[in-house]
């Protein structure tokens, strides 16, 4: 896990709405993520990845987020067996709502 970035939320953007060449990959469940999310990051629970994997661009800067890294992490190891890189968003969305960044409630923009 050690050679996986770590990006910290102060180093992104509050909106991935109109990012063109990054990518807000989150992989909580349903519930987690009808709670709040990130306005514009794909949503991809974890298990489902696999399955989904042609839903994400993988030619783009890819960073994924989770409740608080762990499944980050095993997506971003993952990925890295199939020989792509992502960088994982350090301390997930715990670390984004302690820094005050924007949420955005409700199943809408989920993919």
């Amino acid at each position: 896990m050690g050679d996986i970035r770590q990006v910290p939320v102060t180093e992104l953007p509050d909106d991935f709405t109109d990012e063109v060449d990054r990518v807000l990959l989150d992989v909580r469940e349903d519930d987690e993520w009808a709670a709040g999310h990130v306005r514009g990051a794909v949503h991809i629970p974890l298990g489902d990845v696999p399955a989904r994997i042609d839903e994400i661009d993988l030619d783009a800067d890819l960073l994924v987020v989770c409740h608080s890294s762990g499944r980050s992490m095993r997506v971003l190891q993952y990925l890295a067996q199939l020989g792509y890189e992502g960088s994982c968003v350090r301390g997930g969305m715990l670390a984004w709502v302690e820094n005050e960044k924007p949420v955005e409630a409700g199943s809408a923009g989920s993919k």
